[in-house]
């Protein structure tokens, strides 16, 4: 790893600035200069820049918005106010990000999956926030796996496995750390500007040669509509190609689970299941077969997004992507043997219990954020930072929609640890969803694409 190049801002510049009047010049809805945004983060990085001021800018951003030469500003910025990651390796350095949804276990099988086809993904992931989980939380339920190792151990992962996943460090863009904070606290997240340069400074900083967004929209989306989704892949794909990073983003239904597993030990099962053949779901192969085409094409590995779909087909089919993840979770220190024994090493709730619908009929809709909300009342998620995981507890054989269920078909099955939180789990489920008698359409999970050539 190295240290990225200071933002250079000529003393004489520097000594013209001041941050209530760069805050004021955003409130008033001026477009700041690269210089401006630059002189706030490295501020905010070094404590120049008070937590007040930081709040103050964010309001600012969110009212008032920025144009694409500030995104760009601001993403670099924040990039350059750490660690930049450089990577000495014979294929392309490839990751996909999520806006997060419920049941989206895809970095489990897309980064092992994406390795046995050639590509290196050092994938840099994060604990659940809000109703929807976190990549981290479920690698957390193996036994022995060190999700934030030292970086001689990440790198020598990536380079002998061809995948890694692991938590985010301190040392890759800590102002996107600390102005989070701030946002969060604030009434702040939910700005597109924001959302855009806190995710992609961090994918900037893991030194990447492609990125692939997973923009989610539907009712366990944090962008429910598909305008707000629209908005925020363009802003991603068109900021992340102006920064150098070749970048495209797929735009997928969450307006139901897309695994039928929703938890963390019990999702890691899920993943294993899927590697393994023993269980291949459609919407769940669907969006992981097409990110990790996307991802092949921009590493130029393929020559057209159809030929990275076969690809993928083929290191699923072949069990090669199922060897991939073994060996990572295994050089990360979990069992030797965990693809192969997952139910041995896997904690399990003490109560399991088949929930079934008053009547017989079609599952018409599912609101997903009530199931995200459920597991976190299960144990499986956190209300305060300092809340501890109860990783055993969740949601499997969750039903989608279009769905018959009945006698014979449960609407889901609550993973438990006691009586009383499945009971709560039990009316959550009842009311997340809607049974009707005629079978809804169908429509497919991939809703858009968006790219951007870049010379």
């Amino acid at each position: 790893m190295i240290q990225a190049p200071a933002r250079r801002i000529p003393d004489e510049a520097r000594m013209g600035f001041l941050p209530q009047e760069i805050i004021r010049k955003k409130r008033d809805g001026a477009a700041l200069t690269e210089e401006e945004i630059f002189f706030l983060i490295e501020g905010l990085t070094r404590g120049r820049v008070t937590e007040g001021q930081a709040a103050a800018f964010a309001m600012a951003v969110f009212f008032r918005g920025m144009g694409l030469d500030e995104r760009v500003a601001l993403t670099e910025a924040m990039m350059r106010s750490g660690e930049v990651l450089q990577w000495d390796l014979p294929g392309p350095v490839l990751d996909k990000h999520s806006t997060g949804g419920v049941g989206d276990t895809v970095s489990l099988a897309l980064a092992p999956a994406v390795a046995a086809c050639g590509g290196y993904v050092p994938m840099i992931s994060g604990r659940g926030l809000g109703h929807t989980g976190g990549t981290l939380d479920k690698l957390d339920a193996i036994p022995g796996y060190v999700s934030q190792p030292d970086a001689d151990t990440f790198r020598a992962v990536t380079r002998n496995v061809g995948c890694a996943i692991i938590g985010q460090t301190g040392d890759l863009a800590p102002a996107d750390k600390r102005l989070y904070a701030i946002r969060d606290v604030t009434a702040t997240v939910e700005s597109i500007p924001l959302i855009t340069a806190s995710i992609l400074s961090k994918k900037l900083a893991a030194g990447l040669q492609g990125l692939v967004m997973d923009v989610k929209v539907g009712s366990g989306a944090f962008m429910a509509s598909l305008e707000e989704a629209q908005s925020l892949a363009k802003s991603l794909v068109t900021v992340a190609n102006r920064a150098g990073l070749p970048t495209s983003a797929l735009l997928t239904d969450m307006d139901a689970p897309l695994a039928s597993a929703a938890g963390n030990a019990v999702e890691v099962a899920y993943a294993v299941d899927y590697l393994t053949g023993r269980r291949r779901e459609p919407r769940f192969h669907e969006v992981t077969v097409r990110l990790g085409a996307e991802m092949l094409f921009l590493g130029r590995i393929v020559a057209s997004v159809a030929d990275g779909r076969a690809r993928m087909e083929e290191a699923i089919a072949s069990g090669r992507a199922a060897e991939r993840f073994g060996m990572m979770v295994a050089a990360l220190g979990g069992p030797a043997d965990f693809v192969e024994a997952s139910e041995r090493h896997l904690a399990r709730a003490p109560v399991v219990r088949a929930v079934h619908a008053h009547r017989t009929g079609f599952v018409t809709s599912v609101d997903t954020r009530t199931v995200g909300v459920a597991v976190i009342a299960l144990g499986g998620g956190r209300t305060r930072a300092e809340d501890v995981i109860d990783h055993a507890v969740g949601l499997t054989n969750l039903a989608g929609p279009g769905e018959e269920v009945g006698p014979g078909r449960p609407l889901a099955i609550v993973h438990a640890r006691d009586e009383g939180t499945a009971d709560a789990a039990e009316a959550a489920l009842r009311r997340a969803y809607v049974i009707g008698q005629d079978k809804p359409a169908g429509r497919g999970i991939i809703l858009e694409r968006m790219a951007e050539r870049v010379a």
